[in-house]
């Protein structure tokens, strides 16, 4: 088998707003059967509405489009389109320009349906030629056009764990917040950035965990952009069913708009949610059964599938240089705790590893 790693950056062109592509399929047009010699791959997505779930839960479901599709379903349920988002409201972002507030997408529910069902910038999946690798996009066709998606796929057949080190991250006084661990002021990005240059890493990844001792928290990568990660994401945290409830507000203002009228809508609504969820990864009706009756007592960081671990993945491209953090434009990775911090602070560890 080769020992070499190699690396491909592939630009796919969605379909719909809601698309899974099989990344497997436009490899094989590039690349032929030169995959074949490597063990394992590691999937980056460029973007903070399109990623990939891990190999064990699309095991799962079969590696099948149709399957994927219905699980992310069932989070686009809980983030309809035009639930009165913050981050929607296009006219309080600061951080854009006026011709930029043109032809902003409105897609809060893309961004919290990527966060929620456990979506991820960074997988990497053991080879099998008859297993699809998807990506998933939550909104990749827009009113003013079409996405290009940018893919990273970095073949290779081991990994050499380098070094761990941890990393202390100040976090506020408050309960429910998000922390932007790309901010300059945090440091961490800066402390990664020695780390992989001291260890003269070309290819890799950096693997960055909550320290085991950490609780009532995740870790996410996506946009960092104030309303929505201080508003709606906040919001989901406090009350998980608002924004499902605001669209059965909206559609009980109309009620030819639904063919038949239930009391307490979004909490019936949550439980088929949770069903279809449960049917469709194969879990018991144990599991269902007290899933069900921890959610509707509200706490979102119970049912969301918030992570532990992220995952980032370290290139110099084809230059023989130092290898640097490859992220898209807009992607940050961010924590999120629910619950108040321990002197206002949280631990994380972080594993370096070399690919060969």
């Amino acid at each position: 088998m080769g020992s070499t790693p190699i690396q491909i950056t592939l630009e796919l062109q969605p379909q719909a707003r809601f698309d899974v592509i099989d990344v497997t399929q436009h490899l094989r047009q590039e690349l032929g059967d030169l995959l074949a010699r490597y063990s394992k791959t590691l999937y980056c997505s460029h973007h903070t509405t399109a990623g990939f779930l891990e190999q064990s839960l699309c095991a799962r479901l079969g590696y099948s489009r149709e399957r994927l599709g219905s699980f992310l379903g069932v989070f686009q349920q809980l983030f309809p389109p035009d639930a009165n988002y913050e981050h929607d409201k296009i006219h309080l972002r600061d951080e854009l320009t006026e011709a930029q507030k043109q032809v902003e997408p409105k897609n809060a529910d893309s961004h919290l349906a990527f966060i929620s069902s456990g979506l991820r910038n960074c997988v990497t999946y053991r080879n099998r030629p008859e297993a699809a690798v998807h990506l998933i996009d939550l909104d990749g066709v827009w009113e003013h056009g079409v996405r290009t998606r940018r893919t990273t796929a970095l073949s290779y057949n081991r990994e050499e764990a380098v070094t761990q080190e941890t990393f202390s991250i100040p976090v506020s006084g408050h309960h429910i917040d998000s922390i932007n661990l790309r901010d300059d002021r945090v440091g961490l990005f800066a402390w990664l950035d020695d780390l992989v240059h001291r260890f003269e890493i070309s290819k890799g990844r950096i693997e960055v965990s909550l320290d085991p001792g950490e609780s009532h928290s995740g870790l996410t990568v996506n946009e960092y952009e104030t309303l929505l990660m201080r508003h709606d994401l906040i919001e989901v945290l406090r009350d998980p069913l608002r924004f499902v409830a605001s669209r059965g507000r909206d559609l009980l203002r109309d009620p030819r708009a639904i063919p038949h009228l239930t009391l307490n809508y979004a909490r019936y609504d949550l439980v088929q949610v949770i069903n279809q969820l449960m049917d469709l990864t194969g879990l018991s009706e144990s599991i269902l059964e007290r899933g069900v009756a921890k959610f509707l007592a509200a706490p979102a960081r119970r049912f969301l599938r918030m992570k532990r671990t992220i995952n980032l993945l370290v290139s110099d491209g084809e230059t023989g240089e130092a290898g640097k953090i490859i992220q898209g434009t807009y992607q940050s990775p961010v924590l999120v705790q629910w619950s108040k911090a321990a002197n206002q602070s949280r631990r994380l560890q972080v594993h370096l590893y070399r690919f060969a």
